[in-house]
Protein backbone atom coordinates (compact mmCIF):
# COMPACT_ATOMS: atom_id res chain seq x y z
CA UNK A 1 0.00 0.00 0.00
CA UNK A 2 1.24 3.68 -1.30
CA UNK A 3 0.35 6.84 0.33
CA UNK A 4 -0.20 8.31 -3.17
CA UNK A 5 -2.25 5.14 -3.25
CA UNK A 6 -4.36 6.78 -0.97
CA UNK A 7 -4.57 9.87 -2.44
CA UNK A 8 -6.11 8.76 -5.46
CA UNK A 9 -8.68 7.13 -3.51
CA UNK A 10 -9.42 9.83 -1.12
CA UNK A 11 -9.34 11.92 -4.39
CA UNK A 12 -12.49 9.35 -5.79
CA UNK A 13 -13.69 9.12 -2.40
CA UNK A 14 -14.71 12.52 -2.20
CA UNK A 15 -15.65 13.74 -6.03
CA UNK A 16 -17.52 10.32 -6.63
CA UNK A 17 -15.95 10.87 -10.21
CA UNK A 18 -12.51 9.14 -11.86
CA UNK A 19 -11.87 11.67 -14.53
CA UNK A 20 -12.49 14.69 -11.98
CA UNK A 21 -10.16 12.72 -9.08
CA UNK A 22 -7.28 12.43 -11.93
CA UNK A 23 -8.14 16.38 -12.78
CA UNK A 24 -7.95 16.94 -9.04
CA UNK A 25 -5.11 15.25 -8.28
CA UNK A 26 -2.84 15.98 -11.62
CA UNK A 27 -2.36 12.64 -12.76
CA UNK A 28 -3.55 10.95 -16.03
CA UNK A 29 -7.12 9.13 -15.34
CA UNK A 30 -6.00 6.06 -16.06
CA UNK A 31 -2.64 5.83 -14.16
CA UNK A 32 -5.12 6.78 -11.59
CA UNK A 33 -7.59 4.18 -12.22
CA UNK A 34 -4.52 1.33 -12.46
CA UNK A 35 -3.68 3.01 -8.46
CA UNK A 36 -6.93 2.03 -7.54
CA UNK A 37 -7.16 -0.94 -9.25
CA UNK A 38 -3.50 -1.92 -7.54
CA UNK A 39 -4.72 -0.84 -4.18
CA UNK A 40 -7.96 -3.36 -4.96
CA UNK A 41 -5.16 -6.03 -5.48
CA UNK A 42 -3.39 -5.33 -2.28
CA UNK A 43 -6.81 -5.10 0.48
CA UNK A 44 -8.39 -7.79 -1.50
CA UNK A 45 -11.46 -6.08 -2.11
CA UNK A 46 -13.30 -4.04 -4.42
CA UNK A 47 -13.46 -0.38 -3.00
CA UNK A 48 -15.95 1.15 -5.72
CA UNK A 49 -19.34 0.03 -7.10
CA UNK A 50 -18.74 1.31 -10.24
CA UNK A 51 -21.89 1.98 -12.48
CA UNK A 52 -22.13 4.47 -15.68
CA UNK A 53 -22.25 7.50 -14.38
CA UNK A 54 -22.13 6.34 -10.69
CA UNK A 55 -19.28 5.69 -8.34
CA UNK A 56 -20.26 4.77 -4.60
CA UNK A 57 -17.88 3.04 -1.80
CA UNK A 58 -18.10 -0.63 -0.98
CA UNK A 59 -18.71 -1.48 2.57
CA UNK A 60 -14.53 -2.06 1.96
CA UNK A 61 -14.26 2.03 0.90
CA UNK A 62 -16.31 2.83 3.85
CA UNK A 63 -14.08 0.99 5.81
CA UNK A 64 -10.85 2.05 4.34
CA UNK A 65 -12.39 6.26 4.11
CA UNK A 66 -11.46 7.29 8.03
CA UNK A 67 -8.04 5.59 8.04
CA UNK A 68 -7.12 6.60 4.17
CA UNK A 69 -7.71 10.51 6.17
CA UNK A 70 -6.05 9.94 9.17
CA UNK A 71 -2.78 8.07 7.57
CA UNK A 72 -2.73 11.42 5.30
CA UNK A 73 -3.23 13.67 7.55
CA UNK A 74 -0.52 11.94 10.05
CA UNK A 75 1.82 11.84 7.13
CA UNK A 76 1.53 15.50 6.65
CA UNK A 77 1.88 16.09 10.25
CA UNK A 78 5.25 14.27 10.00
CA UNK A 79 6.31 16.45 6.96
CA UNK A 80 5.61 19.81 9.03
CA UNK A 81 7.20 18.68 12.02
CA UNK A 82 10.76 17.38 10.02
CA UNK A 83 10.82 20.66 8.20
CA UNK A 84 9.95 22.92 11.00
CA UNK A 85 13.00 21.12 12.55
CA UNK A 86 15.22 21.29 9.60
CA UNK A 87 14.54 25.44 9.27
CA UNK A 88 15.31 25.35 12.98
CA UNK A 89 11.67 26.46 13.65
CA UNK A 90 11.39 23.12 16.25
CA UNK A 91 14.38 20.85 17.58
CA UNK A 92 16.71 20.58 20.69
CA UNK A 93 20.06 21.23 21.47
CA UNK A 94 21.79 19.67 24.63
CA UNK A 95 25.04 21.92 26.21
CA UNK A 96 27.43 20.92 28.42
CA UNK A 97 30.26 23.31 30.66
CA UNK A 98 31.50 23.94 33.32
CA UNK A 99 29.78 26.21 35.98
CA UNK A 100 32.42 28.99 35.54
CA UNK A 101 31.49 29.20 32.49
CA UNK A 102 27.35 28.90 32.89
CA UNK A 103 28.34 31.96 35.06
CA UNK A 104 30.04 34.24 32.15
CA UNK A 105 30.34 32.96 28.71
CA UNK A 106 27.07 30.58 28.66
CA UNK A 107 24.39 32.97 29.35
CA UNK A 108 25.22 35.34 26.73
CA UNK A 109 25.62 32.89 24.25
CA UNK A 110 22.43 31.41 24.74
CA UNK A 111 20.61 34.71 24.73
CA UNK A 112 21.85 35.33 21.27
CA UNK A 113 20.97 31.69 20.36
CA UNK A 114 17.44 31.95 21.77
CA UNK A 115 16.74 35.27 20.14
CA UNK A 116 17.44 33.78 16.83
CA UNK A 117 15.81 30.59 16.83
CA UNK A 118 13.15 30.73 19.56
CA UNK A 119 11.61 27.48 18.89
CA UNK A 120 14.72 25.48 19.89
CA UNK A 121 14.73 24.07 23.40
CA UNK A 122 17.84 24.13 25.38
CA UNK A 123 18.78 22.18 27.84
CA UNK A 124 22.29 22.50 29.82
CA UNK A 125 24.41 20.23 31.81
CA UNK A 126 26.76 21.68 34.62
CA UNK A 127 29.92 19.43 35.39
CA UNK A 128 34.13 19.07 35.52
CA UNK A 129 35.37 18.90 32.22
CA UNK A 130 36.39 14.51 32.95
CA UNK A 131 32.25 14.65 33.50
CA UNK A 132 31.85 16.86 30.52
CA UNK A 133 33.53 14.10 28.04
CA UNK A 134 31.99 11.16 29.59
CA UNK A 135 28.36 12.35 28.61
CA UNK A 136 29.38 13.29 25.42
CA UNK A 137 30.98 10.09 24.83
CA UNK A 138 27.28 8.69 25.85
CA UNK A 139 25.45 10.99 24.00
CA UNK A 140 23.83 12.37 26.53
CA UNK A 141 24.98 16.00 25.11
CA UNK A 142 25.58 17.25 21.91
CA UNK A 143 27.81 19.77 22.56
CA UNK A 144 30.34 20.80 25.32
CA UNK A 145 32.47 23.70 26.98
CA UNK A 146 35.52 21.97 28.37
CA UNK A 147 38.78 22.66 29.57
CA UNK A 148 41.67 20.98 27.90
CA UNK A 149 43.98 19.39 29.58
CA UNK A 150 47.84 20.75 30.17
CA UNK A 151 48.76 17.95 27.93
CA UNK A 152 46.49 19.84 25.18
CA UNK A 153 45.04 15.84 24.80
CA UNK A 154 41.35 15.73 24.46
CA UNK A 155 39.59 12.07 24.02
CA UNK A 156 40.06 10.55 20.61
CA UNK A 157 36.32 10.23 20.15
CA UNK A 158 35.77 14.19 20.35
CA UNK A 159 36.73 16.51 17.82
CA UNK A 160 37.56 19.69 19.89
CA UNK A 161 38.30 23.03 18.51
CA UNK A 162 40.15 25.49 21.16
CA UNK A 163 38.35 28.90 21.78
CA UNK A 164 39.70 31.00 24.15
CA UNK A 165 43.19 31.28 26.34
CA UNK A 166 41.93 32.54 30.16
CA UNK A 167 43.99 34.06 32.49
CA UNK A 168 43.22 32.80 36.01
CA UNK A 169 43.23 35.93 38.61
CA UNK A 170 43.02 35.94 42.41
CA UNK A 171 39.53 38.17 43.84
CA UNK A 172 39.31 39.51 47.29
CA UNK A 173 36.81 41.34 49.12
CA UNK A 174 38.47 44.05 50.25
CA UNK A 175 42.28 45.66 50.29
CA UNK A 176 43.48 47.53 46.95
CA UNK A 177 44.34 45.73 43.70
CA UNK A 178 47.99 45.22 43.45
CA UNK A 179 49.33 45.33 40.03
CA UNK A 180 50.33 41.35 39.94
CA UNK A 181 50.87 38.72 42.99
CA UNK A 182 52.69 35.79 42.76
CA UNK A 183 51.69 32.28 43.77
CA UNK A 184 54.38 31.94 46.11
CA UNK A 185 52.18 34.41 47.55
CA UNK A 186 49.62 32.29 48.93
CA UNK A 187 51.45 30.39 51.02
CA UNK A 188 50.36 30.41 54.10
CA UNK A 189 47.44 32.35 52.99
CA UNK A 190 44.23 30.08 53.63
CA UNK A 191 42.21 30.14 50.32
CA UNK A 192 38.53 29.68 49.78
CA UNK A 193 38.47 26.46 47.49
CA UNK A 194 36.22 24.60 45.39
CA UNK A 195 35.11 20.97 45.76
CA UNK A 196 36.86 18.19 44.04
CA UNK A 197 36.33 17.61 39.93
CA UNK A 198 36.46 21.46 39.56
CA UNK A 199 39.24 21.86 36.73
CA UNK A 200 39.59 25.48 38.77
CA UNK A 201 40.75 23.63 42.10
CA UNK A 202 42.90 21.66 40.02
CA UNK A 203 44.87 24.12 38.35
CA UNK A 204 44.78 26.12 41.68
CA UNK A 205 46.15 23.00 43.51
CA UNK A 206 49.00 22.18 40.44
CA UNK A 207 50.11 25.96 40.66
CA UNK A 208 50.98 25.92 44.72
CA UNK A 209 52.85 22.73 44.17
CA UNK A 210 54.75 23.85 41.41
CA UNK A 211 55.60 26.79 43.86
CA UNK A 212 56.64 24.42 46.03
CA UNK A 213 54.23 24.46 48.91
CA UNK A 214 50.39 22.92 49.89
CA UNK A 215 47.92 25.48 50.09
CA UNK A 216 45.88 26.09 52.67
CA UNK A 217 41.73 26.27 52.65
CA UNK A 218 39.99 28.76 54.89
CA UNK A 219 36.62 26.96 53.66
CA UNK A 220 36.76 24.21 50.93
CA UNK A 221 33.70 22.49 48.92
CA UNK A 222 31.74 25.30 47.28
CA UNK A 223 30.16 25.94 43.90
CA UNK A 224 30.86 28.76 41.81
CA UNK A 225 28.16 30.48 43.41
CA UNK A 226 28.92 29.66 47.11
CA UNK A 227 32.42 30.16 46.35
CA UNK A 228 31.83 33.73 45.25
CA UNK A 229 29.63 34.31 48.30
CA UNK A 230 32.53 33.17 50.49
CA UNK A 231 34.95 36.00 49.42
CA UNK A 232 32.90 38.18 49.80
CA UNK A 233 31.99 37.49 53.60
CA UNK A 234 35.96 37.83 53.56
CA UNK A 235 36.79 34.27 54.37
CA UNK A 236 39.57 34.50 52.12
CA UNK A 237 40.83 35.07 48.74
CA UNK A 238 39.83 32.41 45.80
CA UNK A 239 41.40 31.78 42.00
CA UNK A 240 38.85 32.33 39.36
CA UNK A 241 38.43 32.51 36.02
CA UNK A 242 39.52 35.91 34.50
CA UNK A 243 35.77 36.13 32.96
CA UNK A 244 33.79 35.56 36.06
CA UNK A 245 36.02 37.80 38.40
CA UNK A 246 35.34 40.61 35.68
CA UNK A 247 31.64 40.48 36.59
CA UNK A 248 31.76 39.72 40.52
CA UNK A 249 32.35 42.89 42.15
CA UNK A 250 35.43 41.73 43.57
CA UNK A 251 39.14 43.24 43.74
CA UNK A 252 40.70 41.29 40.69
CA UNK A 253 44.79 40.71 41.00
CA UNK A 254 46.50 39.59 38.35
CA UNK A 255 49.05 36.46 38.64
CA UNK A 256 52.62 37.67 37.63
CA UNK A 257 54.09 36.20 34.93
CA UNK A 258 54.10 33.57 33.17
CA UNK A 259 50.85 33.36 35.11
CA UNK A 260 47.99 31.12 35.46
CA UNK A 261 45.50 30.21 32.28
CA UNK A 262 43.27 27.82 31.15
CA UNK A 263 42.57 27.13 27.60
CA UNK A 264 38.73 26.70 26.81
CA UNK A 265 37.17 24.33 24.16
CA UNK A 266 34.32 23.16 22.18
CA UNK A 267 33.77 19.43 21.88
CA UNK A 268 31.22 17.13 20.04
CA UNK A 269 31.10 13.39 19.36
CA UNK A 270 33.34 12.33 16.12
CA UNK A 271 31.32 9.63 14.47
CA UNK A 272 28.06 11.53 15.37
CA UNK A 273 26.93 14.15 13.34
CA UNK A 274 25.74 17.84 15.00
CA UNK A 275 21.72 18.51 14.93
CA UNK A 276 21.08 21.39 12.48
CA UNK A 277 19.99 22.92 16.50
CA UNK A 278 23.44 21.94 17.60
CA UNK A 279 25.36 23.23 14.25
CA UNK A 280 23.54 26.33 14.59
CA UNK A 281 24.43 26.10 18.40
CA UNK A 282 28.01 25.45 17.59
CA UNK A 283 28.13 28.53 14.47
CA UNK A 284 26.28 30.94 17.48
CA UNK A 285 28.66 30.46 19.64
CA UNK A 286 31.53 31.07 17.21
CA UNK A 287 30.38 34.08 15.62
CA UNK A 288 29.18 35.39 19.28
CA UNK A 289 33.53 34.99 20.52
CA UNK A 290 34.88 36.34 17.11
CA UNK A 291 33.04 39.82 17.64
CA UNK A 292 33.65 40.29 21.32
CA UNK A 293 37.25 39.52 20.63
CA UNK A 294 36.90 42.29 17.44
CA UNK A 295 35.23 44.80 19.76
CA UNK A 296 37.07 44.65 23.01
CA UNK A 297 34.79 43.03 24.70
CA UNK A 298 37.05 39.75 25.92
CA UNK A 299 37.88 40.52 29.59
CA UNK A 300 41.70 41.33 29.87
CA UNK A 301 43.85 38.46 29.76
CA UNK A 302 41.62 36.39 27.64
CA UNK A 303 42.61 36.16 24.13
CA UNK A 304 40.75 34.61 21.21
CA UNK A 305 41.95 31.29 19.57
CA UNK A 306 39.64 30.85 16.89
CA UNK A 307 41.58 31.55 13.27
Amino acid sequence: MQLQQLRYFLAVAETRHFTRAAEAAHVAQPSLSQQIRALERELGAELFHRTRGNIALTDAGDALLPLARRILADTESARLAVQETVQLRRGRVRLGAPPSLCTSLVPDVLRVFRDRYPGVALGVREGGSRDLVRWLAAGELDLALIITPPSGEAAPALAVTELLHEELVLVSATGRARRTVRVAELQGRPLVMFREGYDLREATLAACRAAGFEPEFAVEGGEMDAVLGFVRAGLGPAVLPGMVAARSGLTVTPFAGPGLGRTIAVAHGHEVPLTRAAEALHTTLLAHLRAAARDGELPPGTRLLLP
